[in-house]
């Protein structure tokens, strides 16, 4: 099973820019769609951008559409969340995660569904 694990969070002011990035070891990277929650307190984990094998099709979530740009380079093992526009809202931890559906299935299944998760970078937007 693939290993994720996160980088790049941080304190930023809103309207600023952060991205956060998600190394992948284990079975072949290439193989997987992958993607981002996000959990805020009090929140249930939510559904942020998904991305398919290739890359070329991504899909996200309404309250982050035009802000977040998901993309990922196989060879490098990595995918990369650029979040521009920040929000206060948007302050939450954000876990990657990868599985053997295809990108649109990830952004509508149970998140527990999911085959495999990093332990989360913490993203803080100040107002």
């Amino acid at each position: 099973q693939v290993q994720l694990v996160e980088s790049g969070g941080g304190l930023v002011q809103a309207g600023g820019s952060l991205r956060v990035s998600c190394a992948a070891s284990g079975r072949t990277f290439s193989s997987y769609s992958m993607g981002w929650f996000r959990l805020a307190p009090g929140k249930e984990r939510e559904f942020v951008a998904t991305i398919d094998r290739s890359g070329g099709k991504t899909y996200y979530s309404d309250s982050v559409k035009g802000r977040f740009t998901l993309s990922r380079d196989n060879a490098k093992n990595t995918v990369y969340l650029q979040m521009n526009s920040l929000k206060p809202e948007d302050t939450a931890t954000y876990y990657c995660t990868a599985d053997s559906h295809s990108a649109q299935d990830m952004s509508v299944m149970p998140f527990w569904d999911l085959e495999a998760w990093g332990q989360g970078t913490l993203v803080t937007v100040s107002s």
